[in-house]
């Protein structure tokens, strides 16, 4: 097999399968050796790319959230006003909530270690903070805040349900947060 340097798509190989890994069977299952063998790598490719383990874990992870990110991104970077804002969000909670079932995995074990972990809890503040730029063009920053946990709840609470709830009762939230038939508290 190539050294380290004459494959350049080994790192991302290599960050690829860790969060395959993660995403099949946990984040206590991850190892090395594991992550080398579902790279198709020599396991010297694991030291060579990267200092230990919470390295390659924080790289796949923030590779990670680039991709959620760009998902958000394409929901919320076109609407021209709070109406489409709000259709937007809606349509972004149910693509999120019916898509795959990696993201969904990974985004949970992301969250456990960010609660646990200082550096991980970092990379979700600045997933969280590039969430909101797009909902920060219709609303205000307390109101985007709002959103975005809203997204992250209904999204897995549609995920997990054994009947999600459909679009009406998502839009209705969207709605109350945002201003329009919200009662005045």
């Amino acid at each position: 097999m190539a050294t380290g340097h004459a494959d350049p798509r080994r790192r991302t190989r290599i960050l690829d399968a860790a969060l395959d890994l993660i995403a099949d069977e946990g984040i206590a299952r991850v190892s090395h050796r594991r992550i080398a063998a579902r790279a198709g790598v020599p396991l010297g490719s694991m030291t060579y790319h990267f200092d230990g383990m919470d390295e390659l874990l924080r790289e796949a992870f923030s590779r990670f959230t680039h991709h959620i990110a760009a998902v958000f991104d394409a929901h919320l970077s076109t609407p021209a006003d709070p109406v489409q804002a709000r259709e937007a969000v809606a349509d972004l909670i149910h693509t999120l909530s019916e898509g795959s079932r990696r993201d969904l995995v990974l985004t949970q074990e992301l969250y456990t270690l960010a609660a646990r972990r200082p550096a991980y809890r970092e990379l979700t503040q600045a997933w969280m903070a590039r969430s909101r730029v797009h909902l920060e063009k219709h609303f205000d920053p307390e109101t985007a805040r709002q959103l975005d946990a809203l997204i992250e709840g209904l999204t897995l609470h549609r995920a997990l349900a054994t009947d999600p709830h459909g679009r009406a009762l998502t839009l209705e939230a969207i709605t109350r947060i945002t201003g329009t038939g919200r009662r005045d508290l």
